[in-house]
């Protein structure tokens, strides 16, 4: 089994993920720092034999660490032992003049604030410099006492720093997270906005082109008209089903081979759909195509669709008027038609045609208006061109208006 593998559960069980390298390279260093300890000592020959059971009793509660499942040994426990270790070392001084056996203390310490919390560690790292500061006050240690004490106060900052960048870590792993929901989540938005619109629009003609059929064939007994009707419908259909594709397409990753979306140029092939079920609109279009992008070109087109399918499903027998004039800071479109009066309006539940061209607009960088206008309705969108401005957002929504 590779030595990451076999790490890599246990520090998992431990809930501190640090790099497998991590843990690995601090206990071979803490183990041939107990060599070189007990070697300083000539412990590995009688009479030194406490020394190096000594030394193997520290190392012992490190290495338990990563070859138990679960948990960490307890960060007392491990304290107390590596420093009981450490001091039955530091009772028989070497006769170099720098010991190892302090840097057992700035390992373990090391280790402690590296895995533990605050005050776990603080209290450990005060109990290891107890131990170079006592033997200092007893006399073996001299003056070099204090550069023990810096050395194994310069391990704690470095466990700390470790434990803190390790945080830092998880909060930049969980905002990454959040970051990618959140655009999951505004694309799906995105993607329900265009099926409404296609499929808003399609249907709402569709149902004109096969009432028309119904009634040339029940009325008028005129089947060229009826087929007529159908073709249309028909013709409609399988374009709704390859916009519905390639709309729900886009959640794919690969470029996608359907027609290209709709753009301002096609807002007059738009209306004509429109005019040929019997919706009478009287349209216009001012200024220079080519200054709108296509983002923009979207938008202009799906709010028009969008306003036009609703005169059709809630005003139906109306004409509408559409306009959309392109100047150099901005394009602005407006959809008027009078209010249907006869009886048979029909009204359904509030839908979301009208927050998703408020949510388009406001995409865009411009805003959206839509309500009563004198004797009828009208919507306005207004969205800058770059190096425009747009007034601020404002959306009036009609009760039963989707």
């Amino acid at each position: 089994m590779p030595v990451t593998e076999f790490f890599r559960p246990r520090l998992a069980a431990s809930g501190y993920d640090y790099p497998v390298g991590v843990p690995v390279f601090e206990h071979v260093a803490t183990c041939v720092i107990a060599v070189v300890a007990v070697a300083q000592r000539d412990a590995f020959v009688p009479p030194g034999w406490p020394l190096l059971l000594g030394v193997i009793a520290s190392v012992a509660p490190m290495i338990a660490d990563m070859v138990r499942t679960g948990a960490l040994v307890p960060r007392p426990v491990l304290a107390a032992v590596v420093i009981a270790a450490t001091s039955l070392l530091m009772l028989d001084p070497p006769a170099t003049q720098f010991d190892f056996a302090p840097l057992l203390l700035v390992m373990m310490v090391g280790e402690v604030a590296a895995t533990s919390g605050l005050a776990v560690s603080l209290t450990t790292l005060a109990a290891s410099l107890a131990v170079p500061l006592a033997f200092a006050a007893l006399g073996p240690l001299g003056g070099a006492a204090w550069l023990y004490a810096l050395i194994i106060a310069l391990g704690w900052i470095i466990g700390r720093l470790m434990q803190v960048q390790l945080r830092l870590l998880h909060q930049e792993r969980a905002a990454r997270a959040t970051a990618a929901e959140q655009s999951a989540t505004e694309e799906r938005q995105r993607i329900a906005r265009e099926v409404h619109d296609v499929i808003a629009h399609s249907l709402s003609i569709t149902l004109l082109h096969t009432t028309a059929a119904r009634r040339a064939l029940e009325q008028d007994r005129d089947v060229d008209e009826a087929v007529d009707a159908l073709t249309d419908a028909e013709r409609l259909g399988r374009q709704a089903m390859a916009d519905i594709r390639r709309t729900v397409g886009l959640l794919g990753s690969g470029p996608s081979a359907h027609r290209p979306e709709p753009g301002i140029a096609d807002v007059p092939e738009l209306i004509d759909d429109f005019r040929r079920v019997g919706l009478p609109v009287d349209f216009e279009m001012t200024g220079d195509l080519a200054s709108v992008s296509p983002a923009t070109g979207l938008g202009v087109y799906r709010i028009s669709q969008e306003s036009l399918a609703n005169v059709v499903k809630h005003s139906p027998g109306t004409a509408a008027a559409v306009r959309v004039a392109i100047a150099p800071d901005a394009v602005t479109v407006e959809v008027r038609n009078r209010l249907a009066t006869a009886p048979g309006r029909t009204k359904g539940p509030p839908g979301t045609g009208l927050r998703g061209m408020r949510e388009r607009a406001a995409l865009l960088g411009g805003d959206l208006r839509a309500g009563p206008d004198r004797d009828g309705w009208s919507v306005r969108a207004r969205v800058p061109l770059p190096g425009g401005s747009c007034r601020p957002a404002f959306l009036r929504i009609l009760p039963g208006m989707s």
